[in-house]
């Protein structure tokens, strides 16, 4: 049995959608590091479509934080305006 190097991965452009929502969380404190990929792929949904209002993507997201919903709203919200993001 031979095991084959796995594929190179291609990181996504920097003026991605994919890099702006999962940049938007990152420096907010979960209990895991998945949590914060879920409410960034969740993040990601909203930017494509935009049905929902931000405050109830990120409850559906149902990230354990360690600060406020307030307070990680308050950081994606100056992370995504400051990115050129409307909201």
């Amino acid at each position: 049995m031979t095991t084959k190097a796995p594929s190179a991965v291609k990181p996504a452009p920097s003026e991605s959608l994919e890099k702006l929502a999962y940049g938007s969380v990152a420096g907010i404190p979960a209990d895991e590091p998945h949590d914060l990929d879920r409410l960034g792929y969740h993040l990601f949904l909203w930017l494509t479509h935009r049905h929902d209002p931000l405050e109830m993507v990120v409850r559906a997201a149902r990230v354990r934080m360690h600060i406020s919903e307030e307070d990680a709203l308050e950081r994606i919200r100056q992370y995504l305006t400051a990115h050129g993001v409307k909201l």
